[in-house]
């Protein structure tokens, strides 16, 4: 079972724009087929994500924890029109971060859940067209 999450950080700066939970679910599915932008190593990557009316390319770009398994979790973004990228400092943190969040096991991540630190996006994401 596939689960996906958003950190609380991620959750404030999803407000400021109309990126959607949908729109992460899909990315996440994009991400399982292999279309990742960048490895950044220590279990980050970015995912370029779609934001209405302005596509991928004008969109927003997310930094994602995973090692490409049963768990994504979104933690940082950006959109391309505020910066161009993070700083050697930022991803040294992030890949810190993920490397706890990847650590967590099932009742840790459930914990995390109910005390508002993660949300849970969709679990078990899967491509609505597959049967």
């Amino acid at each position: 079972m596939r689960r996906v999450f958003k950190t609380r950080h991620f959750v404030r700066w999803m407000r400021k724009t109309e990126l959607t939970d949908a729109a992460l679910c899909l990315a996440v599915q994009e991400m399982v087929a292999g279309l990742i932008d960048a490895e950044l190593g220590g279990h980050v990557v970015k995912k370029r994500v779609a934001l209405p009316g302005r596509g991928k390319s004008g969109g927003a770009r997310t930094l994602v924890a995973t090692q490409k398994g049963s768990r994504w979790f979104f933690v940082f973004g950006f959109e391309k029109n505020e910066r161009a990228n993070i700083s050697p400092t930022e991803l040294e943190a992030l890949q810190a971060l993920a490397a706890d969040l990847l650590a967590l096991s099932g009742d840790q991540l459930n914990r995390a859940v109910e005390d508002g630190a993660l949300q849970e996006i969709c679990d078990d994401c899967e491509d609505p067209t597959q049967d």
